[in-house]
């Protein structure tokens, strides 16, 4: 669900030797008077014994004087060119400050972001810099001194706390070298002032926001940059020395987690001690019974949503470790260090092979994920259950290439919301979506033209983090002094999970918004992938300056209307006329925020936000200015966690307290605006366990109640669909003795959305509820309108009747075992299930590289695929010839249904001609292909069309289950298919019947004369020829045809003939090839693609598309 749009941008501290923003030179604690090496201070030593005599207080180096922030002025100042400049020198610099440049040309070591995503930080290895992401701009830098590199070594990796407080800096020699970081709220830098501003300038500021009170810089902030700069000041704090060796840190809230080597233990080092004046505690390895022995923890990390932790051991194994309470860990000051227990952990990745060991770990918290990167490159994901160690297998992410091309795992980071995951690797990257679909990378980008280019980016990952709610990916690459920050576009499901969002496909980016606009054209402009079918629209910048990122879009169910929300407030968006409207009152804006998404009814929207502390559904009309008064306000007990719309008038609420709540839509009095009637709700109680783990629901009326039933009876007849991580769970109510029940069956597993067909919005395009009715009067057989489709990761599935998987799980049916699902392969991503046009809508990135730009950029192009053949063979397989014939029937009106017959046909003949024993006649699929295509008008084209795009060796599989050529051929004459007689004319030359072929190409070729299809009469021509190379055969024929059109006067009598013939002339041997392209023969060519010819009816099939 997500892709990588445009091109990348690029941050550095500076890409030139000219003079730069001035830095901090940081001692790190150690006197400015350099000392001799055996005076050198050991800074504080929490880890390895102390010596005889020693203090027992920790050594704490000395704090220095706190260092002005480099390149920051806290104050408002014009700069001029004649301003004097002597800080470059040194002379008179503040205490801290160095006289020396920053260093150039260091290649970025490690990025962290911090938890809320306003900052980062990155290292060199003597160089510590912070920025801030919008805008993208430096904070701080601070630059190592040579003696502080001397004594403690060069940096190598970076910690930063969760909340941005603290940083630390993990050194080659085993030193932890700490910084406080501090941020004044109400201060700004990098404030432009404009002394000689005119009138003009001021009215076009005044248009971000109410007349007179727009601030005068921000003209030239973008999307989240409308708080402008922050003042910062970093601070040395301590220096922590290691001397058991550091195998790896991890910074927490509360504390910092420290393995060391020898001993092999993990120490937790408290920011601040706590209650009885402790700061530290240690647990050996060797004492921890749920570990190998003899290993080192070679990596940790932490989620905090999850409260756990991960561990990569030195054995390649894996754990899932969580931290004990500190009453049962036991940590008191005066008890042994081998009796503290800090830790319990499962191990949950036990590598086979040397292939198999971890090298990498990550969280995903949003869908109780694991996901562990090993030593050949390939992502296995684990899927957390509980805390007792159940944690089973769950997919692998498989590389499209092999580990020479990608290198070795350096990077691996889910998006914030779960729904990506993203793996950098030494000679590229990759992202995947959540439970395994390749979305984009850039393993096949050509290196020696992104070398060129110094776009290191494309060659090889580092570091990566996700910033901006998920919109935009920084990256570092292994040998580069700057950030990359790259732009991602994402579906509008992955922030608002809708009916409306999954039928119409919308992107959003950072700063605009992608809507497809090809379900309401014809059948082939819609599938074409053409980028005019998008409409693009860039978010209002006054809205995104400050309630940037991006959380929520909803789209209407007839794609006129487009709804955004922000950190607080909203705007929506017609997109026939192209207007925003948004909130003109700052104060009206910041006054709520969204949460539980939003939907459209028509033209009014619904939202569900919090103000105040309290929760409500409000409904603002799209007539209306948003200043205005609220159309409507439902307030409600709970947070809401999502909302929906369903069927013609009713809307679903699900709140944080686990009940469902039924609205239904009301006109409200005369002159008044629509309004909110609450019919019933549904407590769920011990069936749902965690509402804020839903991610998706809806539900399924019975036919009786929809039509005839009492709307406030609904919630005791639906059928109730939760989509709870990646489980599709199914409610089927029941009575027993007056009570209300549900019977639950989680019916599907990894499953990132599903598509219920009976919240398919009703538009003219759509058309009504129900296609064509059953045979039992349900109108349900075959027509696709009561399918659910799910999309697992790997390829799209559907139920074709959901009645069927509903009695199953309530007993109704004699097995419980659920409907087989019918599987439709794609090789792309689905975003849409187009059902009238039967098809599946999705995009696919491309990188494109080219020798006259100087940059590579990633764009993405319309995917579709044919799903009606996946189903018809799947209802033949099953011997349901009668709901495959309905189906089919049902899309015969499409342009390209008999394309969609020759696919169905094209495959199972390659399976067939391939299998091996073949399938005997009462097995075999190919008969009832046939019989299928024998109901239809286009049958003879279908089956010439497949004998055009299979190879010889084919036909006589093909041909034992029709009628012989020669009637085909007959029955296409009398219907006036003459190219399609020519295909069956081919037909009966390779089956070594040559009088037979040459007698009706005699008569093929005087029809096509009297019809004045030149074309094909050359192709006749070419295929007479070819037959004698002598010309004999072609002679003869002219003369059969000259004696049965030589009694007709008109445009083919004596001299129209003869001007033909003359035109007609005795090709060589060498035009043999022609001739099999000519009439159709393409051998072993691929089922999707055909030449371009003229349009007939034997054409009708044949169009290139990505189907």
């Amino acid at each position: 669900m997500y892709w990588p749009l445009g091109t990348p941008r690029i941050y550095a501290t500076s890409s030139s030797r000219q003079p730069g923003p001035a830095h901090t030179v940081s001692h790190d604690g150690l006197p400015l008077r350099p000392q001799q090496p055996e005076q050198r201070p050991d800074g504080a030593s929490l880890l390895s014994p102390k010596p005889p005599g020693a203090s027992s207080a920790p050594l704490t180096p000395l704090t220095p004087i706190t260092p002005l922030t480099p390149g920051i002025k806290p104050v408002e100042r014009d700069y001029t060119d004649d301003e004097d400049e002597d800080e470059d020198d040194g002379v008179g610099a503040p205490p801290g400050r160095g006289p020396t440049d920053l260093p150039l040309n260091e290649p970025i070591l490690a990025l962290k972001v911090a938890r809320a995503g306003h900052i980062f930080a990155v290292i060199t290895a003597t160089t510590l810099t912070v920025w801030q992401t919008k805008p993208t701009v430096v904070l701080a830098v601070v630059v190592r001194s040579k003696a502080s590199l001397d004594a403690y070594g060069t940096n190598t990796n970076l910690l930063l706390r969760p909340d941005s407080a603290i940083l630390v800096l993990h050194t080659s020699l085993g030193f932890l070298i700490t910084y406080t970081l501090a941020t004044d709220p109400d201060a700004r830098i990098y404030r432009p002032h404009f002394p000689n501003h005119t009138n003009v300038q001021r009215r076009r500021q005044s248009h971000a926001g109410e007349p007179g009170q727009a601030a005068p810089d921000q003209i030239l902030w973008g999307p989240g940059e409308g708080s402008g700069v922050r003042d910062v000041s970093i601070r040395f704090r301590m220096v922590i020395k290691v001397d058991a060796g550091i195998e790896s840190v991890l910074a927490l809230d509360d504390e910092l987690v420290v393995a060391t080597r020898k001993p092999a233990a993990v120490q937790c080092i408290r920011w601040t001690p706590d209650s009885s004046g402790s700061q530290t505690s240690t647990e050996l390895l060797s004492r921890m019974g749920w570990l190998e022995k003899r290993v080192t923890v070679k990596e940790m990390t932490h989620d905090r949503p999850m409260n756990l932790s991960t561990w990569v051991t030195s054995d390649g194994r894996a754990y899932a470790v969580q931290r004990l309470p500190r009453a049962q860990g036991g940590d008191g000051s005066n008890e042994p260090a081998g009796a503290k227990r800090l830790f319990k952990g499962y191990c949950f990745h036990a590598p086979q092979s040397e292939q198999d060991r971890a090298v990498r770990c990550v969280v995903n918290a949003r869908f109780s994920l694991i996901a562990v990167g090993c030593a050949d490159g390939t992502i296995r994901v684990y899927s957390a259950k509980d805390y007792s160690g159940n944690i089973p297998p769950s997919h692998v992410h498989v590389l499209p290439a092999s580990l020479s091309t990608t290198g070795q795992l350096t990077a691996l980071v889910y998006s914030p919301d779960g729904y990506c995951l993203f793996a950098g690797f030494e000679k590229g990257w990759a992202t995947w979506s959540v439970y395994g679909k390749l979305l984009s990378n850039t393993f096949h980008a050509d290196h020696a033209v992104a070398a060129t280019h110094g776009e290191e980016w494309v060659s090889g990952v580092r570091d990566a983090a996700w910033v901006g709610g998920s919109g935009d990916l920084l990256m570092t690459a292994r040998a580069h002094e700057a950030v990359w920050l790259l732009e991602m576009a994402r579906s509008a499901v992955t922030g608002c999970y809708s009916p409306a969002n999954l039928f119409r496909t919308v992107l959003q980016s950072t700063s605009s918004i992608m809507v497809y606009r090809g379900y309401d054209l014809p059948d082939l402009t819609s599938i074409s992938a053409e980028p005019a079918l998008w409409h693009t629209t860039r978010i209002p910048p006054g809205y995104l300056w400050n309630q940037w990122p991006i959380r929520c879009t909803a789209i209407s169910a007839d794609g006129r209307y487009v709804a955004v929300a922000g950190r607080r407030g909203l705007a929506h968006y017609s997109v026939n006329s192209g207007r925003w409207k948004t909130f003109t009152n700052d104060v009206l804006e910041n006054e709520f925020q969204v949460r539980g998404g939003m939907c459209w009814y028509q033209n009014i929207l619904v939202a569900a936000v919090e103000a105040n502390r309290s929760f409500e559904l409000r409904l603002y009309s799209r007539e209306s200015a948003l200043d205005g008064t609220v159309a409507y306000t439902q307030p409600m007990p709970a947070p809401v966690v999502l909302i929906t719309v369903t069927g013609e008038d009713s809307l679903l609420a699900y709140t944080y307290d686990n009940l469902l709540y039924h609205y239904v839509f009301t006109p409200g009095p005369p002159g008044g605006s629509i309004r909110l009637i609450e019919v019933g709700h549904i407590a769920f109680h011990g069936i749902v366990r965690s509402p804020a783990r839903v991610r998706g629901l809806s539900w399924i009326l019975p036919d009786h109640q929809l039509l005839e039933g009492d709307p406030t009876q609904d919630v005791a007849h639906a059928s109730v669909l939760f989509l709870v991580d990646g489980k599709l769970v199914l409610l089927r109510p029941s009575f027993a003795e007056g009570n209300l029940k549900y019977d639950m069956r989680v019916i599907a597993h990894n499953v990132e959305y599903y598509l219920n067909m009976r919240d398919r919005p009703y538009t003219h395009e759509a058309g009504p509820p129900r296609l064509i009715p059953g045979p039992d009067g349900s109108g349900s057989s075959g027509a696709l309108d009561d399918s659910l489709w799910i999309f697992d990761g790997v390829e799209l599935k559907a139920w074709s009747d959901m009645d069927t998987v509903m009695k199953t799980i309530s007993g109704e049916e004699a097995s419980r075992e659920l409907p087989a699902l019918v599987p439709v392969p794609i090789d792309f991503y689905p975003l849409s299930v187009v059902l009238p046009k039967a098809i599946v809508l999705g995009v696919e990135p491309d990188l494109i590289q080219r020798r006259d730009i100087s940059f590579s950029f990633f764009r993405f192009s319309i995917r579709t695929h044919l799903f009606l053949p996946d189903i018809l063979r799947f209802h033949l397989a099953a011997n349901r010839s009668a709901e495959a014939l309905q189906l089919a029937q049902q899309y015969e009106h499409l342009e390209y249904f008999p394309h969609g017959l020759e696919i169905l046909l094209h495959h199972v003949l390659d399976e067939e001609v391939d299998a091996n024993p073949p399938p005997t006649p009462e097995h075999a699929m190919l008969p009832r292909v046939l019989s299928l295509l024998s109901s239809f008008k286009q049958y003879l084209d279908i089956v010439v069309q497949c004998t055009r795009k299979t190879e010889v060796r084919s036909w006589r599989t093909l041909f034992a289950y029709l009628p012989p050529p020669q009637e085909l051929f007959e029955e296409s004459l009398q219907r006036g298919s003459l190219k399609t007689a020519g295909g069956y004319l081919l037909v009966l030359h390779t089956f070594d019947e040559l009088a037979t072929a040459s007698e009706q190409g005699v008569r093929l070729l005087s029809r096509a004369m009297q019809e004045e299809d030149w074309d094909l009469c050359k192709e006749l021509a070419r295929f007479l020829a070819a037959l004698d190379e002598s010309g004999e055969t072609l002679r003869q024929a002219m003369e059969l045809a000259k004696a049965r059109l030589g009694g007709d006067e008109g445009p083919l009598g004596r001299n129209g003939f003869a001007a033909t013939s003359s035109r007609l002339e005795i090709p060589g041997a060498s035009t043999f090839p022609s001739l099999v392209r000519g009439l159709g023969v393409i051998q072993g060519s691929d089922s999707g693609v055909s030449e371009g010819r003229s349009a007939t009816a034997s054409d009708a099939g044949s169009f290139r598309s990505d189907m």
